[in-house]
């Protein structure tokens, strides 16, 4: 039986179609084929050209050893040509493994930087492989993103210092897509810069990016995770902590097992297509779930104990789960693309329930203090029930924050102010009288106040004390940092936004709060539901 390898295809999907590609990869240096976690994480959306790319493998030697192996490899052949010439399609599939040598220095004349190698082969650069429902807002941040990175190459163009440039860089990006510095590479040669010297200053680029990429935040978090996993291997703590009733893991636990047996039917219906947009919108409560880990677990394994996987990857995943459902649910028909999608979902929501039971709580149980457990566990109360399972107490817990609560003094704390004086009960009840949810992010952009009640975007008291970046997820960042920094160096004064959530319009207004002297002292979020405005409108049209 013949044995196709598609390039375009995941390494993920081509180990499960041909085991013996592990070894193969790992002899040429794809030593992290062969951990599980990430095979079954970043090998689901990284395909052998762009691992290729990021390791500095020559695609002629990745080319040669599978057709040694008796593989026919199909799909377009990244170019690979030092001349700017382009590269070749794969060889026939007639062409015999015995002759791969001589097919491939047909197909390919010579290697080239990797770098601008996938760059000539990527025809729309613009086109990302994620978008999703704000492709167009998406594509407008990448812009600006690839922009800033193209200036940073510029200068180590014209001769700049690296540890100059390198240092401004690391102060604007936590993280870079391997795409967005080929991006920005091949903005520059359409600009004009000859491909040679794009190539001669490759190294330079190596070095500016080195450590800040994706895939190599994501090396040494895995290390991280494996000193965890190992750990725990001797460790009984994971377990206690989900079978503590009412603790936050063993709801989560609960909301996964209540998923996992709603998946279980629902591929059923998938399968004769029988599933409809309700069975669609049932399993789309998870977003509370993830909503959970995005604001109470991910930012505080990243602040407090600086491992970051999680919020990298798994972040990620479940803001494009989420997003697939969305898509799904607002769907104009129903047609076997349809189904094929909502079946694609399904698996990724299962898969992230494994890795959440045997990465992501076994790495919060190791680290998380009862005290912070117990903040958690207070926070959780701002949550939708979810799959029927209901939020129950942890008695060790209540007892904990009840003495915590308990005053200690009778001094009423009057703060005197310009327009007159407060106690410390009259502001904090005036505040939480205001109908909207009010957050306060001083000078140096750390969380400082939220005021209490219930609200539509989450803060958890745990975020208070720590960076406001920290809350966010991976693509939504950058937005937030250039909305700050727009507020400190004075280029804006406010920025407001409209939106609409749970089937409510929200005015949302970011605000630079400054001295008498306009110095920054921090930024002021105001969130407020315009339902009653919306509904008086209506009224008096």
């Amino acid at each position: 039986m013949e044995k196709k390898l598609d390039l375009s295809k995941s390494v993920y999907d081509l180990v499960t179609e041909y085991p013996e590609v592990v070894d193969i990869m790992k002899e040429l240096g794809f030593s992290e084929i062969t951990n599980k976690v990430m095979l079954n994480s970043v090998g689901k959306i990284m395909t052998i050209p762009k691992g290729a790319k990021m390791k500095g493998v020559s695609m002629v030697d990745i080319v040669d050893a599978f057709m040694k192996a008796g593989f026919t490899l199909t799909g377009e052949m990244p170019n690979v040509s030092g001349d700017g010439t382009q590269g070749a399609s794969m060889p026939p599939s007639g062409v015999a493994a015995g002759n791969s040598a001589a097919a491939t220095a047909t197909a390919v004349k010579a290697e080239s930087v990797e770098t601008s190698a996938n760059a000539v082969a990527s025809k729309t650069p613009e086109n990302s492989e994620n978008k999703t429902d704000d492709s167009v807002q998406d594509t407008v941040q990448d812009s600006e993103r690839v922009e800033q990175l193209k200036s940073f190459l510029k200068r180590l163009g014209t001769g700049e210092e690296l540890g100059a440039v390198r240092e401004d860089f690391v102060s604007q990006f936590a993280h870079v897509e391997a795409s967005e510095i080929m991006k920005a590479e091949q903005g520059l040669m359409r600009e004009g810069t000859p491909l040679a010297e794009v190539q001669q200053l490759c190294d330079l680029h190596s070095a500016l990016f080195h450590g800040s990429t994706i895939h190599e935040q994501m090396d040494a978090e895995h290390a991280k995770v494996e000193a965890v996993l190992e750990a725990q291997e001797k460790s009984q703590s994971v377990v206690t902590l989900v079978e503590t009733v009412g603790h936050p893991l063993n709801r989560l636990t609960e909301e996964n097992k209540a998923l996992d047996a709603l998946i279980e039917a629902t591929k059923v219906k998938v399968a004769s297509k029988t599933a409809t947009v309700d069975d669609v919108n049932e399993v789309r409560q998870v977003s509370i779930h993830y909503a959970k880990k995005g604001d109470l677990l991910y930012p505080h394994l990243k602040v407090a104990y600086d491992i970051s996987g999680p919020s990298l990857v798994m972040w990620t995943v479940d803001g494009d789960i989420r997003d697939g459902f969305g898509r799904l649910a607002r769907a104009e028909s129903i047609d076997d693309a349809w189904y094929e999608e909502f079946d694609g979902l399904l698996t990724r929501a299962q898969e992230m329930i494994y890795k959440e039971q045997n990465i992501l709580f076994p790495i919060c149980a190791e680290n998380f203090s009862a005290e912070e457990w117990y903040q958690i566990y207070k926070d959780t109360e701002q949550y939708e029930e979810i799959f029927g399972v209901e939020r129950v107490a942890w008695a060790e817990a209540e007892s904990a924050l009840a003495a915590k609560a308990a005053p200690t003094s009778g001094d009423s704390n009057t703060i005197a102010l310009i327009g007159g004086s407060l106690t410390l009960e009259q502001l904090d009840a005036m505040l939480n009288t205001m109908p909207m949810e009010i957050t306060f992010v001083d000078h140096v952009d750390i969380n400082r106040y939220f005021n209490d009640g219930e609200k539509v975007f989450k803060r958890p008291t745990t975020a208070i004390g720590r960076d406001v970046f920290s809350c966010h997820p991976p693509k939504v960042e950058p937005i937030v940092r250039g909305i700050i920094e727009s507020f400190r160096n004075g280029e804006r004064d406010n920025v407001a936004v409209w939106l609409e959530k749970v089937g409510r319009p929200f005015y949302v207004n970011y605000m630079a709060v400054r001295d008498q002297n306009n110095n920054y002292l921090g930024t002021l979020e105001l969130v407020q539901d315009m339902q009653f405005a919306k509904e008086h409108f209506a009224r008096i049209k």
